[in-house]
């Protein structure tokens, strides 16, 4: 591996409305860990305006070198600018891999960044291991039923991290990184961030509920989910919720929405049905405290992650449920102590 002059891992931040996202802390362990193997440096930069308060606190919890670069006109983040900026800065920075989220923003300017900088690109890398020529990445493919291993063969290398697979990192113990301003005009982009609108709120309840039960693709129709109200109606303290491609077919509100691009929940119990376990979504949903899922394919992603697998139609399963819990006076006492996974 010829990494030459490079020299450090680079990771970009993310950040909104004038705080961190918690996904930084997850890129910093990912970078720390590759740093370890190639034998570099972790630095971090903070793209926008006003964002040297942003770069002190990472600054102060890692203690790394932090770029704080304001970009004259970017008070919001626009994917087209960050790429630009990067592209300018990261060669003097000595650049060998950068890192960032594999999120809506990240997936915006990290491989537009590859192209330009004649980067190797590895997106959604979910783990890393050390190799007998460097560093190895994991991450799930085709829906989740299988696990590629990947090893770049050009540097530098761009690559974006799946939120919840790495441990965030501790804090540092080698006191206060330093903090450098660097001021940059606007850039010549070809598209203009005219407003930013805010989306509807996530009034569904999920962030309350000890039980979700949350509806895939594989529920058939949109008919079905009265099936999967009636199953959520058994406990008193219940939400229902969807993955992405239901709530894009207008099935339910993005508000009911779990996932990368939507909420994160970790009840008691998550009851996942029809839903196939792409990384899209179990990230916005590994956390809960025990997980059933109900699928007709028993090769389904889910399953690697559930507690209880049922290989079932969810028509057939769930009304045979229902009938079972209406012999009980007080349906609702069937909550009872939720089962927690073993430790």
């Amino acid at each position: 591996m010829s990494a030459g002059a490079k020299s450090r891992v680079v990771v970009v931040a993310e950040h909104s409305q004038g705080r961190l996202s918690p996904v930084n802390w997850e890129l910093m362990a990912c970078a720390g860990q590759m740093a370890r193997v190639l034998g570099l440096e972790v630095a971090a930069a903070v793209l926008g305006q006003g964002v040297e308060p942003l770069a002190g606190e990472i600054a102060q919890r890692t203690g790394v070198k932090v770029w704080a670069v304001e970009v004259e006109g970017m008070a919001a983040f626009h994917g087209e600018a960050q790429r630009l900026a990067l592209a300018q800065l990261l060669p003097a920075w000595r650049a060998q891999a950068v890192v960032g989220a594999h999120s809506t923003s990240g997936l915006d300017w990290a491989p537009g960044l590859a192209a330009r900088l004649e980067a190797a690109y590895l997106p959604g890398v979910e783990g890393l291991s050390a190799g007998p020529e460097g560093p190895r990445f994991s991450r799930t493919a085709h829906y989740g039923k299988v696990r590629e291993e990947l090893a770049p063969t050009a540097w530098p290398l761009v690559l974006t991290v799946q939120p919840g697979t790495f441990p965030a990192a501790p804090p540092g113990e080698a006191g206060h990184g330093e903090v450098e301003v660097v001021r940059l005009p606007a850039p010549p982009c070809r598209s203009q961030l005219l407003e930013v609108v805010d989306g509807a709120g996530t009034d569904a309840g999920l962030g309350r509920a000890k039980v979700v039960v949350a509806a895939g693709r594989g529920v058939g129709q949109a008919e079905n989910l009265e099936l999967l109200r009636r199953l959520a109606g058994l406990f008193s303290s219940a939400a229902l919720a969807g993955s992405r491609p239901v709530c894009d077919l207008g099935w339910l509100g993005y508000g009911h929405q779990v996932g990368l691009t939507g909420a994160t929940v970790s009840p008691s119990l998550y009851i996942a049905c029809g839903i196939s376990g792409a990384r899209q979504h179990t990230v916005g949903m590994q956390g809960s405290g025990f997980i059933v899922a109900i699928s007709n394919d028993p090769q389904a992603a889910i399953f690697n992650l559930a507690d209880v697998c049922i290989v079932e139609d969810l028509t057939v399963l769930i009304p045979a449920l229902l009938e079972q819990a209406s012999g009980y006076s007080d349906p609702a006492s069937l909550q009872g102590d939720l089962p927690g996974r073993p430790g």
